[in-house]
């Protein structure tokens, strides 16, 4: 059921607020762990264009490609906005396997979504030679995509709470390909000894994750959430 996804103990992760500056953030951050930023950016124009009514009046026909929700299966799924909204955007099944577990998260049509993404404020630091792309997605509680790693990149979360775990690139984690973030939580993680736990925290709106190069990464939408990533390439 919704909200019956728990917060971490403990977040882990280190938060900054607008003070950091971009010389601080690429020696402290940007090539070495992980941080959440807090209040760098104000997404209040784009959040009030994100909620369920306004999404479903300017996209609800138009088709998005839903991925399955693990490691090492590339299915690709078309539907109808409104379709996957009202009919696929429900609470994670712990029983389900990643393999069965459509999720709605990039593969956006820029032609189609670039207006909204015009709206967004990305954070204000960049990796040098790197150049943006956003990333946008919605989907329901408990669900989530299992650990991988790719460049880096930030996430923000536009409505919910998003529950991050992340190790770094010479600790690979324990997990089943296609096992999803929930059953991981709730069969793997308890049997971590806490040395071996993952740093971890849970997003709120308007807060914005940074992970480097490689970091391994795992989330748990803990609500129904809206949230964009913006991937350094």
């Amino acid at each position: 059921l919704a909200g019956s996804v728990p917060e971490e103990e403990r977040c882990t992760v280190e938060r900054v607020d607008a003070s950091l500056t971009y010389s601080l953030f690429l020696q402290r951050f940007a090539f070495s762990r992980p941080v959440i930023l807090g209040g760098v950016t104000d997404n209040s124009a784009f959040r009030a264009l994100c909620t369920r009514e306004k999404l479903l009046a300017a996209f609800g026909p138009l088709p998005v490609r839903l991925s399955t929700a693990n490691t090492y299966s590339y299915r690709k799924v078309d539907v109808p906005f409104q379709e996957y909204v009202e009919g696929l955007l429900q609470p994670q099944d712990p029983a389900r396997l990643g393999s069965d577990t459509l999720y709605f998260f990039g593969d956006n049509n820029f032609t189609e979504w670039g207006p909204l993404f015009q709206h967004y404020v990305p954070p204000p630091f960049r990796i040098p030679g790197t150049s943006p792309a956003y990333s946008f997605g919605i989907a329901g509680s408990g669900s989530g995509v299992p650990f991988h790693w790719h460049g880096p990149g930030f996430s923000e979360v536009i409505f919910g709470r998003k529950r991050w775990f992340l190790y770094p690139p010479d600790k690979t984690p324990h997990f089943h390909p296609n096992e999803t973030t929930l059953a991981w939580l709730q069969h793997t993680y308890p049997t971590l000894p806490r040395a071996q736990r993952p740093l971890e925290c849970t997003l709120r709106p308007g807060e914005v994750l940074y992970f480097p190069d490689r970091w391994w990464h795992a989330t748990l939408n803990l609500d129904t959430s809206v949230f964009i990533s913006t991937f350094l390439g």
